[in-house]
């Protein structure tokens, strides 16, 4: 019998309805519920009930762990919602690319379109997309650490639920709950959550949706020693999700299982249950689990003093988030583009659309950014402070190793330098674009600076099989007053991209005399390769914010792309313009001039420095145990006595007892953080009222905060540069 349109219509939203209430149980049968759907609204032209039938089928293909195809579904759906300017179908496609995203590499993509998705449901009340998408983005700032935004974001997720009445979406967040609170250690309200919502998905049949409940009951029960019962629970939860064909629950329960096995001592079982992990996330590209996974085999390997094994896992480690810091970075990038674009678009508006509409734009836009700096200052503090620990170790590593044993840790140390980099490429650009950065001028011996530039990229030269020399004019003084750091980043750029991108032939640094008058100098830098060289057309781009001459895709040499325009506007901070000439196939030469001062730079005594330092106090306020571990360890061989406190609280009743001759706080810490603890000793009757204290910090907007910076001598970035420690000390006031 012929179908009339309209029931042809119904018939597709009960299909839709039922592969949506299934997909807890029977993900396989939801599937071929909404293909059907989809060919049905194909027929019928329904540019709405096809993006309705795919933004399902998205989903569910995000669930499968098949995320290419998820993502291309979604943007086929976006295209169906723009036609028809369905706002809420557009918010629903964003919300499945958001999840797909947040699970392989790029969490502040992921973050961009959430956002966007939150507004347009909290607009039209839709509670139960707003639970989706709080309860995501729960997720992420769990992942990152961020700890007051999860458990803000989790409640909201309940409270939607529950005027959704949707007891499912509930209890998905009690679970991401309970694992927050068992992180806090308030391990009896973490296990009544996950018996909750163990109760809730036996209730409502999601069979799915209780395997999570059961790893989140499973975790409670390792911290609590209830070995056995955590193993029961993860061992059904993973039975679970391979049968419903959930990729990422299965590999967080392989990285559990892995942990409850080294916990117990039974590093066979350990290691084979995390290499399950690391191949299901390589052949689905979980970022997340990839990175747990690889540093709990290095966990393994350690204890089982297969050194040569654990090196490697720890070199693979960075070497991924190497990786997924390049990616983030160029969508960071894309994105601010994005958001610029958008407050243009919004502007113009102003004279074409109603006031409401325009608000709504405008609040949306400044969503968008608030998330995103969020998001910078997360991940700049959550990357950055055990990528403390990791380089600083390995700067004081000095062990004798066999051949192979120094392969790795020459590896370890390049890689881990690499990571550094890129991540200093990002904040060092976000501070010179937004015109907060200055120079810093000091009396340095020049050529000293120069020949260490020219040491650092000559191995990587040879080791391509370039010849590679370095030209310094004779009458170049000895001394400048110059920012060393700012003239090896500008000289290491051009040097190393000149290396990159040059595959047979030379690199010739050359540094000329051009001019002297009076105190000043003017010297010429010119870097000169026989590399693939540039288009001319694409020569005046090549210095732009961003600028990439190749697609990423398509690139071998890696990096983050923002070397060149950190390099103009650096050159630009001293005063100076920087220019190419390029032929392709032939190579390049990069020149800049810089006007300098001459200096005469007094040698300090370092035995008298040290025995400078020798016998002072420093109270350290440092939640991370490891950080804290380096920074005494570095103190220690200065002759400095410390103190560590976890928290601000602490810090303050430390600072009551006696006086210190300087206190490095921690800024992101528990309980209290360290502007208010600063803050609060420097404004209450205290030995340490007058005390120098330094902000040692990860988080890359510290600086910003206006109202705290007086309450600081200084500010020492993580990774922690030795040096500049040391200098920060050495100069307080005896």
């Amino acid at each position: 019998m012929n179908l009339s349109i309209e029931d042809e219509k119904e018939q597709v939203n009960t299909l839709l309805k039922e592969a949506y209430a299934g997909r807890g149980h029977d993900l396989k049968q939801s599937i071929e519920l909404a293909t059907k759907a989809l060919d049905i609204s194909g027929h019928l032209g329904d540019m709405s009930l096809v993006g309705k039938s795919l933004n399902q089928l998205s989903l569910y293909c995000m669930i499968m762990g098949e995320y290419d195809q998820a993502i291309e579904k979604a943007n086929e759906a976006i295209l169906c919602f723009e036609k028809l300017n369905d706002e809420k179908g557009i918010a629903d496609a964003k919300y499945n690319i958001a999840g797909t995203l947040y699970k392989t590499d790029n969490y502040h993509l992921g973050l961009i379109y959430l956002s966007d998705c939150l507004a347009i449901y909290k607009k039209y009340n839709d509670f139960h997309n707003i639970s989706r998408v709080e309860k995501t983005l729960g997720t992420i700032y769990d992942f990152f650490g961020d700890q007051n935004n999860s458990v803000r974001s989790y409640e909201n997720a309940i409270e939607a639920a529950k005027m959704a009445g949707d007891l499912n979406l509930e209890s998905n967040a009690y679970n991401n709950l309970s694992g927050v609170y068992l992180k806090q250690g308030k391990i009896d309200r973490a296990l009544e959550l996950a018996e909750s919502s163990i109760a809730m998905k036996r209730q409502t049949g999601d069979t799915r949706g209780l395997a999570f409940a059961l790893y989140a009951r499973g975790k409670v029960f390792s911290r609590t020693e209830k070995y056995r019962a955590a193993e029961k629970d993860f061992i059904a939860a993973i039975a679970i999700h391979d049968e419903m064909g959930e990729r990422l629950g299965l590999g967080m329960t392989y990285n559990k299982l892995g942990k409850l096995y080294l916990k117990r001592g039974l590093l066979r079982e350990a290691k084979e249950i995390v290499k399950e992990g690391i191949a299901l996330s390589n052949k689905y590209n979980i970022v997340i689990i990839r990175f747990k996974c690889e540093h709990l085999l290095y966990q393994i390997y350690r204890l089982e003093d297969n050194k040569a094994m654990a090196l490697e896992s720890l070199e693979s480690y960075l070497i991924q988030r190497d990786a997924v810091i390049n990616a983030q970075t160029l969508r960071v990038i894309e994105n601010y583009e994005l958001i610029t674009k958008m407050k243009d678009l919004e502007k113009e508006a102003q004279v074409q659309k109603e006031k409401a509409e325009i608000i709504e734009k405008k609040n949306r836009a400044e969503e968008s950014v608030r998330v995103r700096q969020e998001f910078l200052s997360t991940m700049s503090h959550e990357i950055r402070t055990p990528l403390n620990a990791i380089t600083s170790i390995i700067s004081l590593m000095d062990y004798a190793y066999d051949e192979e044993g120094k392969n790795f840790y020459e590896s370890l140390k390049f890689a881990s330098n690499n990571l550094l980099r890129i991540i200093n490429d990002i904040l060092d650009f976000s501070k010179l674009d937004s015109g907060k950065d200055s120079l810093e001028m000091h009396p340095t011996k020049i050529k000293i600076l120069l020949k260490n530039i020219f040491n650092t990229y000559e191995s990587q030269a040879k080791e391509k099989g370039l010849r590679f020399s370095f030209k310094l004019d004779s009458a170049i003084a000895e001394t400048y007053d110059i920012d060393e750091t700012k003239i090896t980043q500008m000289l290491g750029n051009l040097i190393s991209n000149a290396v990159k991108f040059t595959e047979k032939g030379s690199v010739e640094v050359e540094i000329e005399m051009k001019e002297s008058e009076g105190d000043y100098d003017l010297i010429s830098f010119k870097i000169h390769d026989t590399g693939e060289g540039i288009a001319e057309n694409l020569q005046d781009d090549i210095f732009n914010s961003f600028a990439q001459i190749k697609p990423i895709t398509t690139r071998k040499q890696g990096g983050t792309g923002l070397g060149l325009a950190i390099v103009k506007k650096l050159v630009e901070l001293h005063g100076g313009t920087i220019g190419v000439k390029s032929e392709v196939q032939k190579g390049s030469t990069f020149y800049f001039e810089l006007k300098l001062k001459k200096a005469f730079l007094v040698d300090k005594v370092n035995g008298q420095i040290s025995n400078n330092l020798k016998g002072k106090t420093v109270l350290l306020a440092e939640d991370n145990d490891l950080n804290a571990m380096v920074v005494r360890k570095l103190l220690s061989q200065w002759g400095i006595q410390s103190e560590l406190v976890i928290n601000g609280n602490l810090a303050i009743e430390k600072a009551q007892q006696k006086v210190f001759d300087f206190i490095l706080m921690d800024i992101h810490m528990p309980e209290m953080n360290g502007f208010d603890a600063a803050a609060y000793i420097r404004s209450h009757d205290n030995p340490n009222i007058k005390t120098p204290i330094y902000a040692l910090t990860a988080d890359i907007t510290a600086k910003d905060q206006k109202a705290y910076f007086s309450l600081f001598n200084g500010f020492l970035w993580k990774p922690l540069q030795i040096e500049k420690l040391y200098e920060a000390l050495s100069t307080v006031p005896v």
